[in-house]
């Protein structure tokens, strides 16, 4: 059955065969996470009714700063981590087993998205809340040691909870982190019913009713059975530096290259070349607020060649009130690119071309920054963690003493964890 070979796989990934540049990779993410949780958590400070579990997924998708994998189309840190934070303090959890839970809830869900997409988008769904859940609730089961048994148990009381839809994205709709923040609470939820002893059915991802044949009609089962890649999912993850949805980044970054050559004024027409995935849906070039403004890649770039930021304050009300911003987001058409189609998901790329009234102006953007092929440095991540974290509230002697720790082999849990649950 597909579910036991799944569960052998995972369990047959042991702590101490995970190599020196994995765990780096997870106390990368680990930090990218704190950035994007703590300033997002400044966007919820007022609604004192939304409680902790469901606050923490959510601030951490709310800037659109947050990791993702691009074959899978699913964010994955702001479920696994904040999964992880809210079990951890309660059980005394080991900073390894954390950290070791977290590489394996980033394995699930990218095996997991990998095998319903791209099926699984078109159908409406969002993986990060339905494969978002399974992977977190399975990266708590293996931070607490469950038996094999219990493992099955959680994957399937997670494989039932599995939700999100992407039309919370659409409209002036402010619900898209919501998503994250329900796979937060189902997967602890998951993880609790996994460890009472209770039974679940023998194959919930594979049975004819199970997770695969509800969410695609294309399994790509190879994802699920077979982990003898050399590379862990965990390694694949993009950072973001612009605070829009992914697929308006390689025309973000080709609107920031060409900004100096360019005025505003003088621009007749912008034209982006991009995959099928990355049209539908965000190529509106009207927005109906700061949610709507992130998803479309016409007011990105537009944004990009105005102001020359696409970071968290290009993307405000004054923003999307911005009148030369708006007015040339309607200059702008977004239209598939079959070639770029074919090579998605390996690349997600956008060929920008801006006509002026003299000159045409075109660039290419195949790996925009934080891809794994053009990743943060050290540095960079850093600097992303110290905007953030004062935006959220932090001072800059916090935020040091949250860097410092998070870089140690073995970090203390409590010191980081009331940056984050406070």
């Amino acid at each position: 059955m597909l579910t036991n070979i799944f569960l052998d796989q995972i369990t047959f990934l042991q702590i101490d065969n995970v190599q020196h540049s994995v765990w780096h990779q997870a106390h990368r993410c680990l930090l990218d996470y704190m950035a994007v949780c703590i300033g997002g958590k400044r966007e919820y400070r007022q609604k004192t009714i939304i409680p902790v579990l469901l606050n923490l997924g959510m601030a951490a998708h709310a800037m659109e700063l947050d990791d993702g994998h691009r074959r899978g189309a699913v964010h994955v840190g702001a479920t696994v981590f904040s999964a992880l934070m809210v079990v951890a303090e309660k059980e005394k959890m080991s900073s390894s087993d954390f950290l070791f839970g977290a590489i394996v809830g980033y394995e699930a869900t990218i095996r997991l998205a990998c095998a319903v997409q791209p099926e699984n988008k078109l159908r409406g769904y969002h993986a990060t809340g339905t494969c978002g859940t399974v992977g977190a609730a399975l990266g708590i089961a293996v931070a607490l040691h469950y038996t094999k048994e219990q493992m099955n148990t959680t994957l399937a009381a997670a494989v039932t909870s599995a939700a999100g839809v992407l039309e919370m994205q659409e409209d002036d709709s402010d619900l898209k982190p919501y998503n994250v923040g329900r796979a937060v609470m189902d997967a602890v939820a998951a993880a609790c019913i996994g460890r009472s002893g209770l039974k679940g059915p023998k194959d919930p991802l594979g049975g004819k009713r199970g997770f695969l044949n509800v969410m695609t009609d294309e399994p790509h089962l190879e994802y699920l059975t077979d982990f003898s890649n050399a590379r862990f999912g965990i390694e694949e993850i993009y950072q973001k530096v612009y605070s829009a949805c992914r697929h308006a980044h390689p025309a973000i970054e080709a609107a920031l290259t060409l900004r100096d050559k360019i005025a505003v004024k003088d621009i007749d027409e912008i034209v982006v070349e991009a995959y099928r995935l990355a049209v539908a849906g965000h190529d509106h070039t009207e927005v109906s607020g700061v949610s709507s403004s992130k998803m479309s890649i016409p007011f990105s770039v537009a944004v990009a060649l105005v102001t020359g930021n696409a970071g968290l304050t290009a993307f405000t009300e004054d923003a999307i009130n911005n009148e030369i911003v708006l007015n040339l987001a309607k200059k702008v058409r977004v239209v598939e690119n079959e070639e770029l189609t074919a090579l998605c998901p390996d690349k997600r790329a956008s060929i920008l071309t801006i006509k002026t009234k003299c000159d045409t102006f075109v660039k290419r953007v195949d790996y925009p920054k934080g891809e794994p092929e053009n990743p943060l440095t050290q540095d960079e991540l850093e600097a992303k963690f110290r905007g953030l974290a004062m935006y959220g509230g932090l001072t800059e002697s916090e935020c040091e003493e949250v860097i410092n720790e998070v870089w140690k082999e073995d970090f203390d849990l409590s010191k980081i964890m009331k940056f984050v649950c406070k």
